[in-house]
């Protein structure tokens, strides 16, 4: 679970509020050609919100001039999309037994996987779900273009500027979804109980700020590194840097160590009052969860309809006890969820700014669609069992670094007499309670069959 953890503390002659945040974003290595695992990570992904993975798993954060070197080296190496693939399509469509064919002879051929492939021909987000047991066939179709490189070195889409989605990130979400049935798919960043206790006790013998530098300085040390964890898939793959970078980004933004230029957004802190009230063992948490509607389904169960996808900001007290443990309140206080309705409501348009926010989207889609494919029996369904899709030895994920853990960061920013002090985020996805979620719809009957052309290519509009 996320964790948060606040302590509001009477000062004497000096005010203000020191936010304890956690960094947590990650560098895509990159795309090495000779590799045997042939790339499926989609060529040009560099960069996740501007950090490195060390040996250690440890999150270190680039700077600006980095970013852009990289960005440029993606752009140099990067090949544009097939003219007839760069014109927007309302519905793209990818016949995923076709694209396994394709797959296959590049593999068997000892050839390296096109950046189409990798790049799902442009593909930005997933609509529909269509089963053709007559061409023993899964379809997935929906908004794709050309792509290009944005200034971080992220691959978004020629106009809409949307991570496009990559090969990847489909297997993981094909390998995972029966995994993603017991639990599903979560990320969280989360301080030690032997941290908490040191911070306990530093806090404890804090009376003014004095120097900031040294004040926030202390505070580090004192809760020291802290853990990352993932479940329902593996923490070596891009899919897991995704909500752990979603999970850093919304910290940043709460915490005002970020501004998300976005009109009416602004941080937790600043959504705080200026009087103090003591040492509270009471503190907000905010966690992202997928914000659908039911799916919709035709009479015959071979076509399927995401619907309304978007993210929702979800919040509750935490409640500490003396000896760190932690159990939630069943509420949460008016500021935290001010502020979690604030990250529902400006989501579309932090999505636009901050990439990494679209493409938690994309990760929510492919989670949904691995578990209507198994929840649904599609494989079964369509006489078509996903051979070499599913096989991690023949066709094999790119792996990362693990993020393991990562150090606090404190801000101070004078706030009235409190000192406040945490540590925020969170994704959670319950990708087969959302795929259970159905609707019938006769009227997809027709769009499906109207979609199905024939056409020998892995790919079409």
């Amino acid at each position: 679970m996320p964790f948060y953890y606040n302590i509001l503390r009477r000062s004497t002659p000096y005010m203000a509020t020191i936010a304890v945040v956690l960094s947590a974003l990650l560098l895509r290595e990159g795309f090495d050609r000779s590799q045997k695992s042939y790339g499926c990570t989609g060529f040009g992904q560099s960069a996740v919100g501007g950090v490195r993975i060390d040996a250690s798993g440890a999150i270190e954060r680039l700077d600006r001039d980095t970013l852009g070197t990289l960005a440029e080296q993606r752009r140099e190496a990067l090949i544009q999309a097939p003219a007839d693939m760069q014109k927007p399509s309302d519905l793209r469509k990818i016949s995923l037994r076709a694209l396994e064919q394709a797959l296959a002879e590049n593999v068997q051929g000892g050839k390296p996987i096109p950046e189409e492939m990798l790049l799902l021909a442009g593909l930005q987000k997933i609509q529909y779900v269509f089963v053709y047991p007559e061409q023993q066939d899964i379809v997935l179709a929906g908004f794709g273009e050309g792509w290009k490189t944005n200034a971080r070195g992220d691959i978004v889409g020629l106009t809409t500027e949307r991570p496009v989605l990559v090969l990847d990130d489909l297997l993981t979400a094909l390998r995972s979804a029966e995994q993603a049935a017991h639990g599903g798919i979560s990320c969280s960043i989360d301080p030690t109980p032997e941290g908490l206790d040191r911070l306990r006790k530093h806090v404890a013998g804090l009376r003014t700020i004095g120097n900031p530098q040294q004040t926030g300085k202390g505070i580090e040390q004192a809760l020291g590194p802290q853990s990352v964890t993932v479940t329902g898939l593996p923490t070596t793959s891009h899919f897991a840097h995704v909500l752990v970078a979603a999970d850093y980004r919304m910290k940043r933004l709460g915490m005002n160590l970020d501004q998300a230029g976005v009109p009416g957004f602004t941080s937790y802190l600043n959504l705080l009052g200026s009087t103090g009230r003591g040492i509270s063992a009471i503190a907000p948490r905010w966690w992202l969860v997928p914000d659908y509607q039911p799916v919709l389904v035709d009479a015959d169960g071979l076509a399927f309809q995401l619907r309304g996808k978007g993210v929702k900001c979800l919040t509750e007290d935490t409640v500490f006890a003396a000896d760190g443990t932690k159990s939630q309140a069943g509420k949460s206080s008016p500021a935290a969820q001010k502020w979690a309705d604030m990250m529902t409501n400006k989501y579309p348009q932090l999505a636009q700014k901050e990439p990494v926010f679209a493409e938690l989207e994309n990760m929510m889609d492919l989670a949904v669609v691995g578990a209507l494919i198994f929840q649904e029996k599609l494989a079964e369904k369509s006489g078509y069992s996903l051979p070499l899709l599913l096989n991690s030895q023949q066709l094999p994920n790119e792996t990362y670094q693990a993020v393991k853990h990562t150090d606090s960061v404190a801000s101070l920013v004078q706030k009235g007499s409190n000192w406040v002090i945490s540590a925020s985020g969170g994704v959670q996805i319950d990708s087969w309670k959302l795929a259970a979620d159905k609707q019938t719809e006769p009227k997809l009957a027709e769009l499906r069959k109207a979609r199905i052309t024939g056409a020998k290519t892995w790919w079409w509009n």
